[in-house]
């Protein structure tokens, strides 16, 4: 069996947990479906119309989140997590059975989610990836803030910048090889935000479920988690983590060159649209293993569930 072909999980895989942003209760449960399925999300409170696709079209709020909906309103938030550890994983097929609207935050990173589906293993299957071979630039601007992709031969590189006034935050950069690198730290690093402005985020009806448990909270020079820090850069290792899950949106992985500065959910979302607006700008191959010696996930994540 080739190494360039679809997977799935190997078993159910679930996981519980508060929701950050409506702070109710979630149950998922990640199960095998068969390949050319893509990533499917359920909401299995409802009875009816309760099919989410999680595409960049279907994307209607980017505030703090990335939420999806479907024609009939029903909708599933906070997908970036858990899109960006399948994406990291290689997982090309799976349905995803939700019993609420948001997906639970964890522990704020992609850790518990990247864990147990390794724990589960992959189920690999005789058909062939596809991926997203992009063509020509694209760049989004948002005044001084930019995301923009172009062509690369082999790789999903991504170099992002953040810049914050606090001085904790500061200017952070990282640049990284999603199917090369060692994205332990990418994976581990959780969402955060400043201790000013959560007055702010909860008077919008948000982070009813956030805590220390789940979210780095930064007060003036100081970060308020017992803990610390995972690691140096984990603020804009975290908005890296959030620019995989939401690249996957695009439906498939992707090889392309990707820079940042200052962006996040809604910045993705624009660059993808405009990518897909115009098929000159990419490609979408089927790739053959004798002619692409790449496994286009993380090498060294899959030999630890191989």
């Amino acid at each position: 069996m080739k190494l360039l072909t679809q997977k799935t999980v190997k078993n159910p895989v679930n996981f519980s947990g508060v929701g950050l942003h409506s702070g109710k209760i979630s149950n998922i449960s990640l199960k095998p479906t068969e390949p050319n399925s893509g990533i499917i999300f359920k909401r299995t409170d409802l009875k009816i119309n309760n099919i989410v696709l999680p595409n960049f079209s279907n994307v209607n709020n980017t505030v703090l989140n990335t939420t999806i909906s479907n024609e009939y309103g029903v909708k599933v938030s906070t997908i970036e997590h858990l899109m960006g550890a399948l994406f990291g994983l290689g997982v090309d097929n799976v349905l995803i059975e939700i019993d609420s609207e948001e997906v639970p935050i964890l522990d704020g990173s992609a850790k518990e989610f990247i864990n147990k589906i390794m724990l589960s293993g992959l189920e690999k299957s005789e058909a062939p990836i596809k991926i997203i071979k992009i063509n020509k630039k694209v760049i989004y601007r948002d005044n001084e803030k930019f995301i923009s992709i172009e062509p690369s031969k082999l790789s999903l590189e991504i170099d992002f910048e953040l810049k914050y006034q606090n001085p904790i935050i500061g200017t952070q950069k990282n640049k990284v090889n999603i199917y090369e690198d060692d994205l332990d730290d990418i994976f581990n690093s959780r969402t955060f935000c400043l201790y000013e402005d959560v007055g702010k985020i909860k008077e919008k009806g948000l982070a009813k479920g956030g805590s220390l448990d789940n979210a780095i909270v930064v007060k003036d020079d100081k970060v308020l988690n017992k803990d610390g820090l995972r690691n140096s850069l984990e603020f804009v290792n975290h908005k890296i983590l959030d620019c995989v899950g939401d690249l996957y949106t695009s439906g498939y992985r992707m090889v392309a060159s990707i820079k940042c500065s200052q962006g996040g959910h809604f910045m993705t979302n624009q660059l993808l649209r405009k990518v897909f607006e115009n098929e000159d700008n990419f490609s979408i191959i089927e790739i053959q293993e004798r002619n692409l010696p790449h496994s286009l996930i993380n090498k060294r994540l899959f030999r630890s569930i191989a």
